[in-house]
């Protein structure tokens, strides 16, 4: 029984100092180079149809990552350049999002988006305020000279254009 007892103290030991050695040959200092990175933000912008359907506003959102994609690559490759290193391969890619953005409403610099949204990634959709009273007269005598006007004037309808925005987050190696 004695001996039992010793084989199983003896063994336990030996796990105990193999499992010691192994936590200290992986905390032991190494001595392999960090890889050497550029990290770079692209982006694109493309026209959109205020009205879209899902589908083709997928499409251009697609064309606009790929645009991203090449226009991070131009910045990397400038970055390098200018460090006297080498880009090498593409560590790391990451879908940033997009948002797209209206103008030429009538009354206002800003119009809404109407169609349907694509699978934006990430990022926020920016946002723009106009005041309430951008709209209408600020004075009196503004009012009243519409209101006197014997033939009334259409509007000019106003072309209402939309841009998507796409942004993709890039990682490259350089040596």
């Amino acid at each position: 029984m004695k001996s039992a007892v010793a084989a199983t103290i003896t063994v336990a030991a030996g796990l105990f100092a193999a499992n010691m050695l192994g936590v200290a040959v992986a905390e032991a200092p190494t001595t392999a180079t960090p890889l050497r990175t550029i990290s770079v933000q692209g982006t694109a912008t493309l026209p959109i149809g205020q009205g879209d359907n899902a589908a083709a506003a997928t499409a251009v959102y697609r064309e606009g990552m790929a645009g991203a994609v090449t226009d991070g690559q131009s910045k990397a490759a400038f970055l390098a350049s200018k460090l006297g290193a080498t880009l090498g391969a593409v560590q790391s890619v990451a879908e940033g999002g997009g948002y797209i953005n209206c103008t030429g409403a009538p009354e206002s610099a800003y119009a809404e988006y109407e169609g349907e949204q694509p699978d934006f990634g990430s990022a926020a959709q920016p946002r723009a305020v106009v005041p309430l009273a951008a709209s209408k007269p600020t004075n009196a005598a503004a009012r009243r000279k519409r209101a006197k006007s014997k033939h009334p004037r259409a509007k000019k309808a106003a072309a209402v254009s939309c841009t998507l925005t796409a942004q993709v987050a890039l990682i490259y190696a350089i040596s």
